[in-house]
């Protein structure tokens, strides 16, 4: 029972916008799911050889922002079941990716593959993890399939793992960094320096850049709430931004998504987020290997 000296009650600030800060893009999970399954191998422009072309996708960032996971959840979606290919680790501390690896998703029964492969790689740290010069080696496609990091020690050309005549389907053709949304602005400066670093790198190449940004439901209690509140939270707005102006990637590249994590059972929200990411991916890396003259 309130007295005279009682504070009076106060509604909190509402997390969200009245409405959504982004135009999301018309479509429903079916017709991004038909996008994806129907994205064919084809033969670049100006390619002599004629042969068929896999967009190549790296991810990179700090260690435990959710890069294996991303890999786990497209390869879910795509199977129709929960998968656990690149593994993972749940509990954080040290990166638990070692070695450079190839991920083929398959396609159908009868052996084929999606025409893009993700490859996972070791983890960025402030006095660990992955040299930097490995990434770029690995964006020009020097680094082979199992190769294990050295934090202390970039691959030689001498080493059995070093591919002295990359192919264009050997090099990346889209860098994709990743983030969590509920700690980015917790990031070591050593840890982002080394990330603009490698941004400049992939420039230099011509790559093109996104940027996931994993968690969002840990990030915002109303995302967590319902994961269609995401362009209207202010809390992963914030957080986009943030990585924005830290890392210079566009807004329009850096794409919230939610990682399987603890679900058993699919997800049409979750797997919307992820699948419109995906897209961008595949058009990022088909426009670039179409723009590159082959050799």
């Amino acid at each position: 029972m309130g007295g005279y000296f009682s504070k009076p009650e106060v509604e909190p600030p509402s997390l969200l916008l009245n409405k959504e800060w982004r135009a999301v893009p018309q479509g429903n999970k079916a017709e991004y799911l038909q996008f994806v399954r129907g994205f064919e191998p084809f033969k670049p422009r100006n390619d002599e050889r004629n042969e068929d072309q896999c967009i190549r996708i790296l991810l990179h960032g700090p260690i435990g922002h959710g890069k294996s996971s991303f890999i786990n959840t497209v390869d879910s979606i795509l199977q129709g079941e929960m998968t656990g290919r690149a593994l993972a680790d749940a509990c954080g501390g040290k990166t638990f990716t070692k070695k450079y690896k190839t991920y083929k998703i398959k396609k159908g029964e009868d052996g084929t593959f999606y025409p893009f492969v993700f490859n996972d790689i070791m983890g960025l740290e402030k006095d660990q993890g992955v040299c930097e010069e490995d990434i770029k080696l690995a964006m020009m496609g020097h680094v082979k399939d199992g190769y294990t990091f050295n934090p202390h020690s970039t691959l030689s050309k001498d080493d059995p793992y070093y591919n002295t005549n990359p192919s264009l389907s050997d090099k990346v053709h889209v860098l994709v960094c990743v983030v969590c949304a509920d700690t980015v602005h917790l990031l070591d400066d050593d840890v982002m320096k080394k990330m603009r670093k490698v941004r400049l790198d992939a420039r230099d190449m011509g790559i093109p850049q996104m940027a996931i940004l994993t968690k969002i439901d840990e990030a915002c209690p109303e995302v967590k709430a319902d994961l269609r509140n995401v362009y209207k939270s202010k809390y992963v707005k914030e957080k986009m931004e943030l990585l924005s102006e830290s890392l210079g990637i566009p807004l329009n590249c850096i794409f919230p998504v939610k990682n399987y994590h603890s679900e058993i059972a699919p997800n049409d929200d979750l797997e919307m987020l992820i699948l419109m990411a995906l897209k961008q991916m595949i058009n990022f890396g088909k426009n670039f290997v179409n723009d590159c003259k082959c050799t």
